[in-house]
Formats: C-alpha cells, sequence, structure tokens
C-alpha cells in the first residue's frame, strides 16, 4: 500500500474544473490545495496544465512541471507505423507481434514500442505513474493520426508486475523489462530530473531479479532487459545483445 503522506499533494490549478483535482487527491489519498508556499510540508504536486497531468516539486513549480510526453523523442519517425531500426527494435524483433513492458516509468520506450506497430500492455505499480500515465493515453488516444487510424492505444495494467505476469491468461511474444538499477557514482552520469523525482517517490526496484524470473515463465518467445552498459546482465548470459550509447538490451530467448 503507498502512503505519500507529507510527500506528495494535490495543487488545483484555477482554469481546470476543482471536481478533476478533487477526484484526484481521494483517489491518491492526499492533500488538495490552491496555492503553495514556503510553509507547505509536501516536496511533490500533481496538477493539470498546459492541458495535461504534470508532476511538479517546488523547484519546478514555474518551469512548468513533468509530464508523460507522447511526442516522439528526437531522432524517432512520427510516421506510423515507425521503421524498426535502432537497438531496441532489433531487440523486440520484426516477429514480435504483442509485448508486455512490465515496468513502464515514464514510458518512453512503451510510446516508442507503440509507435512501431506492437500490440502493447503496460504495467505499472505506482499510483502516482498511473495516473500520468492515464492522462498520458488519453491524450494519445486524441491524436489526429491515432483516431484516423483507429489504433488502440497501450492498455494499463494498474498493479505489481510479478503478480500480474504469474495472472496472464494469453502469452506476449515478449517481455520487455527497464528495471531501475542502482545510479553509478559519477559526477558526469546523473539521472535526468524525472527519474531523481521518481527514485525519491518509489525507491529502487530491488525485486528485479525476482521480476525477470516471472516474466521468463509469464512471456511465449523472449524476454528484452534494457540496462545500463556498467550493469551486469539480469538473467545470467543472454542469448544476444544490441547496444546503443551507455545502454544495452540483453535479449532472452525460449527454445
Amino acid at each position: 500500500m503507498y502512503s505519500y503522506r507529507g510527500k506528495l499533494a494535490v495543487l488545483h490549478n484555477e482554469p481546470y474544473e476543482l471536481a478533476l483535482s478533487q477526484a484526484l487527491s481521494l483517489r491518491l489519498s492526499v492533500p488538495l490545495y490552491h496555492s503553495v508556499d514556503n510553509k507547505t510540508p509536501e516536496d511533490f504536486f500533481l496538477s493539470w496544465r498546459d492541458g495535461c497531468l504534470k508532476l511538479l516539486d517546488k523547484e519546478l513549480l514555474k518551469k512548468g512541471g513533468l509530464m508523460v510526453e507522447i511526442e516522439p523523442r528526437q531522432g524517432e519517425q512520427r510516421s506510423w507505423p515507425a521503421p524498426k531500426e535502432g537497438a531496441l527494435a532489433q531487440a523486440i524483433g520484426r516477429k514480435t507481434r504483442t509485448v508486455v513492458d512490465a515496468t513502464t516509468g515514464w514510458a518512453q520506450d512503451s510510446l516508442h514500442i507503440f509507435r512501431m506497430g506492437y500490440e502493447l500492455s503496460c504495467i505499472e505499480r505506482s499510483p502516482v505513474m498511473l495516473e500520468l500515465l492515464g492522462d498520458a493515453f488519453q491524450r494519445l488516444e486524441r491524436l489526429d493520426w491515432v483516431a484516423r487510424l483507429a489504433l488502440p492505444v497501450p492498455k494499463l495494467l494498474p498493479g505489481d508486475a510479478i503478480d500480474i505476469l504469474a495472472q496472464l491468461t494469453d502469452s506476449p511474444d515478449c517481455v520487455y523489462i527497464d528495471p531501475m538499477f542502482p545510479v553509478k557514482r559519477k559526477k558526469s552520469a546523473l539521472p535526468k530530473k524525472a527519474m531523481l523525482i521518481l527514485r525519491d517517490l518509489l525507491g529502487d526496484d530491488m525485486d528485479r531479479a525476482a521480476l525477470f524470473d516471472v516474466a521468463w515463465q509469464a512471456t511465449a518467445k523472449k524476454v528484452v532487459v534494457k540496462s545500463p552498459d556498467y550493469a551486469l546482465p539480469l538473467g545470467g548470459k543472454p542469448t544476444q545483445s544490441f547496444k546503443s550509447k551507455l545502454l544495452r538490451y540483453d535479449v532472452y530467448i525460449k527454445n
């Protein structure tokens, strides 16, 4: 059971309906504020701004905040389906049809997988991230090209991936895992602001080894694990690996 007491609150933005903020604060069991000052005990806030739900801290209150970005990242194709190119696409494979992202987080890999044309389900256990993801997938559904092509947006599965994967009735072709590894203690390799906030709210994934074991049992064909280049392979020696700058995608294929 997640408790955000003293850490998180909902900050109502006047241009948006108060009922939205009230319902969000009730779902997360956190306070609802109309303004914030130095005496406000919470460090993090959820608020609707610029047409989307954003996560803010006191430092980011005047800087726009963080949202799940649904637009392609720099260098990614804006066409659909996007070409299956690069290390991630190679790891997932051209013959793969269904993918479950077991550690969705900020969903940047998830959305790239979606844009490449795979049928995608996304698991997330954090109630905060679930709210941000739900808002993002609603925005995704309203995009012109998604609506025009009548594309089903990724299916969002709330809960612990270990439990959900163990209960799947249909085995996906691929289970994708991007666990939070310990930060490498190097000044030039600090994680992005989004990951710093995510770590503060959620902590590290200490159960990633157990998650791999369940993913291996759940998948029909393969498990793909995204790792920093310095990390040891999560599931032992992989069948194959694909590398990009500072990252590695270890692929474990069932016979």
